[in-house]
């Protein structure tokens, strides 16, 4: 089947133009100016007219949780409903991360994370590799893992007796990844500290959700961002850290980066729009406060608005300080999941489920000028491909790239929340109220239309397995 897009703005990350794109097949065959000699003498068996939209690569969620097992529960999202809410939301491929915790061997993670995802997906989906427990096994599994596809491994500085990994540890990963080409992916808050701290508020008569992050405070991200940076100069291992939330955090990495090292930084919708202040509750009490904070309890976590951290992302984001935002997409729901920890914020699953709205909420910063349109694409498309292995397949409009495609209305509108366009396995929403000034109009995965007039129009097993090279994206 061939399509034609006629009449749009094809945005990339370096500029827009006019131009009509001709799909054949699952590939993007040809980019062409409108009204000339080649664009008349095209005929396809549909027709898209995007007059006065956008026209962009499909997005690249690359830090996502489906089916997480996490606090004695499971992310109510699965691979088939949380592929099917990213694909609302203009996401057309995601990276999710197959796990193995301490005492666990590597390849039977993944090979779980294969049996999950393989025939449920409704767009493309690639692995990241959790590696929870540093033995010579391990270790010596991490070299099977780019023949896989697998180019990239995360690891814990926090969760002791789950993922957390100790610094000598670390220091083994990072020398075998170096050695491998690997991206060392980190979660950098300092675990010890942070559980004592919680223990003390607890025992304090301190239990509400409010105290999550409290718990959680920047100091032990900011420490913990450093000594892994510190760790990967010493191995000469390139290093990406997840979900920055802490502006101290995004000051470690600029100055790594202006030393010229090979560090890159992540952020999340959450921690652009979202602070500590909100998990106060209607009575605005941190100790007696509403319950309804477990909403935005996630790791790390929310910091206070009064503190500027939400500016400080966005500026990291303007100055390359911050190269990407992915969504770190791990939803509960209220009832059964998060309810586990009434009385006890320590018990509360960690999680924001934000894989449908990431796109909006980024386009979103370009209507208030936080971002250029460009940076938009850049940040939630062109980047992860290029991060993740996946570039000139994926992230760019060019011939020969996966027709993965993405018609945006700038002057549509989009409200969030529960029964409006959320398709997330979950009995409420982060984003309630949330109000975007654009709209994803039609979404094409590897040349199928999967989203279009308000409809859901793709299938679970539709999405393909991403084997991924090695990045493409250094100082």
């Amino acid at each position: 089947m061939t399509i034609l897009i006629k009449g749009g703005t094809v945005v990339s990350s370096t500029g827009r133009t006019e131009a009509d794109v001709l799909v054949d097949g699952e590939r993007i065959v040809a980019v062409v100016a409108p009204g000339s000699d080649l664009a008349a003498g095209i005929t396809a068996d549909k027709v898209i007219d995007a007059t006065g939209k956008y026209v962009i690569p499909g997005g690249i969620d690359a830090h996502t949780h489906m089916q997480l097992p996490f606090g004695g529960t499971e992310a109510s999202d699965t691979f088939e409903t949380g592929t099917i809410a990213a694909a609302w939301g203009g996401t057309t491929s995601i990276i999710d991360f197959a796990v193995q915790k301490t005492g666990e061997r590597v390849e039977d993670g993944l090979s779980a994370w294969h049996e999950k995802a393989r025939g449920n997906c409704a767009v493309d989906y690639g692995f990241h590799q959790i590696i929870g427990g540093v033995d010579e096994q391990s270790l010596k599994a991490m070299e099977t893992l780019v023949d896989e596809g697998i180019t990239s491994y995360k690891m814990f500085m926090a969760y002791p007796g789950v993922f957390y990994a100790t610094d000598d540890q670390i220091l083994r990963a990072m020398q075998k990844a170096r050695e491998l080409g690997l991206m060392t992916m980190m979660h950098a808050e300092n675990g010890p500290v942070i559980d004592v701290l919680a223990e003390q508020l607890y025992n304090q008569g301190k239990t509400t959700p409010y105290f999550h992050g409290i718990a959680r405070a920047w100091q032990m991200e900011e420490e913990a961002t450093h000594r892994a940076i510190m760790l990967a100069h010493l191995t000469d291992a390139p290093l990406y850290v997840v979900h920055v939330s802490a502006k101290q955090a995004v000051e470690q990495l600029a100055a790594a980066r202006d030393r010229g090292q090979n560090v890159f930084g992540e952020t999340c919708p959450q921690y652009l729009y979202l602070s500590l202040e909100e998990q106060l509750g209607a009575t605005g009490d941190p100790t007696w406060g509403d319950f309804e904070g477990a909403k935005w309890v996630c790791s790390t976590p929310l910091r206070s608005r009064a503190e500027g951290h939400q500016d400080a992302m966005w500026q990291g984001l303007r100055t390359n300080d911050l190269q990407m935002v992915s969504t770190d997409h791990c939803p509960f729901c209220m009832k059964d999941q998060k309810e586990l920890g009434r009385g006890d914020f320590r018990a509360i699953p960690n999680g924001i489920g934000s894989i449908e709205h990431r796109m909006d909420l980024l386009y979103q910063g370009v209507v208030t000028g936080q971002i250029s349109l460009e940076r938009w694409v850049e940040l939630t498309s062109t980047t992860p491909a290029r991060m993740f292995g996946l570039y000139g397949k994926k992230g760019v409009i060019q011939p020969g790239a996966d027709a993965d495609i993405v018609v945006y209305d700038p002057n549509g509108h989009t409200s969030i929340g529960v029964g409006k366009t959320h398709h997330m396995a979950m009995d409420h929403s982060a984003w309630e109220g949330y109000e975007i000034d654009g709209h994803v109009d039609v979404v094409i995965s590897r040349g199928s239309v999967v989203v279009s007039d308000g409809a859901f129009h793709g299938r679970a097993g539709h999405g393909q397995y991403l084997k991924r090279g090695l990045t493409q994206y250094l100082v």
